[in-house]
């Protein structure tokens, strides 16, 4: 078998693991969000901070939630690093940004935030302000889901089928997720382009 059979192999084997009933619930969630005029701040790092700029895309064009992901803005970004160190820098974005209790969390992340592995320290000190001012937290994750499966409202945990393709297929099946909540009948305020054109 090519590798590239595997892998495709793995992601159908992926898609039939995936925890629906927890993705509608993250559906559910967001549609309140909506509903009381909140915001999304997505938080991610690495290849899943790059997933947060597409998902805020997604959401404020498609689904008319304010939306933001604070590793967009790299001038603030590095100066928070550089001054109070990195793992204070999402939760000191969310202060200023006044999260409050209509907002929601949404994590990115392959480990899920591990504060005893020091694994992604700047998630799990931002959900922790989170939960100070009663936001919702949600999260698509890998592995055991970390920080994130233990603290969040709605989670979704990307079942590990390959212990040597957990990155990779943690971060593709971020994407499935949050292109599918865009796309949900409870979420999906405006058509896409491609889609609008057919008669």
């Amino acid at each position: 078998m090519s590798y590239a059979q595997q892998h495709l192999n793995e992601s159908i084997e992926i898609i039939k693991k995936m925890d629906v009933a927890a993705i509608e619930k993250m559906a559910d969630l967001l549609a309140t969000v909506k509903s009381e005029g909140g915001r999304i701040f997505f938080l991610g790092v690495g290849g899943s901070a790059g997933n947060c700029s597409h998902a805020v895309n997604d959401f404020r064009k498609i689904v008319e939630i304010e939306s933001y992901a604070p590793t967009d803005n790299v001038s603030e970004l590095t100066a928070r690093t550089n001054d109070d160190g990195w793992a204070s820098i999402f939760a000191g974005w969310l202060r200023i940004s006044k999260l409050c209790a209509k907002d929601a969390v949404f994590i990115f992340s392959v480990g899920g935030g591990n504060l005893e592995k020091n694994i992604s320290p700047n998630l799990v000190e931002a959900m922790k302000y989170a939960k100070t001012v009663g936001a919702k937290i949600a999260g698509v994750v890998g592995r055991d889901g970390g920080y994130t499966a233990q603290v969040a409202d709605a989670c979704v945990i990307v079942p590990t089928v390959n212990e040597e393709n957990v990155t990779p297929h943690s971060e593709a099946f971020q994407a499935v997720v949050w292109h599918l909540l865009v796309s949900h009948p409870k979420l999906k305020t405006n058509q896409t382009k491609w889609e609008s054109t057919i008669k």
